[in-house]
């Protein structure tokens, strides 16, 4: 067991296996593989890269970007070439994970359209698309911004593209404000995924 769980590939496949054969507990039971069905798997997945994306940024923000000014300069590259370069690549595919996996999700259940205008499709007479449609637009500004400015900020701020001293300076600090752009919006924005099932179903 302990060879298992020493290797972290490994238990992710026995993790997904084991997950795998729930799901299609879930679809046997279902007796039909349907929209419900699928509708499941995609919210089970969006949950799944959220967390992982969500966790990665509030890493960055509650430990990394706080904690760094006080590492000595000797062990900074320590972070700066191995931990924060492979923190970004989780957090990057993570984000784009979750963002689609949410448009699945909306599609499958009827309301993309409708969520995306915000309620507009329907007069605003369904606050369930509405409420909805913000968290689906705040998600959308935090892929964007990971991916857009973020991400391409933080490769010159690594040294991951060439830079002189004040562009890493420059672009660790556009990183860091557009990570806390965020983590100013992912508060909100888990108001509205976790509630809005909750009262609107």
């Amino acid at each position: 067991m302990a060879g298992l769980l020493a290797n972290l590939r490994n238990t992710l496949i026995v993790s997904f296996i084991l997950a795998l054969i729930i799901v299609a507990g879930y679809g046997m039971h279902n007796a039909a593989w349907d929209q419900i069905f699928w509708q499941g798997v995609f919210r089970w997945l969006h949950t799944l890269a959220g967390i992982l994306w969500i966790g990665l940024l509030y890493y960055f923000n509650f430990v990394q970007i706080r904690k760094m000014p006080e590492i000595p300069a000797e062990l900074k590259p320590g972070v700066s070439k191995y931990i924060a370069p492979e923190a970004l690549f989780w957090f990057r595919w993570a984000a784009l994970a979750t963002w689609v996996m949410g448009v699945l999700l909306a599609w499958n259940r009827g309301f993309l359209i409708e969520a995306f205008t915000l309620g507009a499709m329907d007069g605003f007479q369904v606050p369930q698309h509405t409420f909805i449609g913000l968290g689906m637009w705040l998600a959308t500004i935090m892929f964007i911004n990971v991916w857009a400015f973020i991400w391409p900020a933080q490769k010159i701020a690594l040294g991951i593209v060439d830079g002189d001293a004040d562009a890493k300076a420059a672009a660790g600090r556009k990183a860091m404000l557009f990570s806390r752009i965020n983590t100013l919006l992912s508060v909100p924005m888990l108001v509205t995924m976790t509630m809005n099932q909750t009262i609107f179903g």
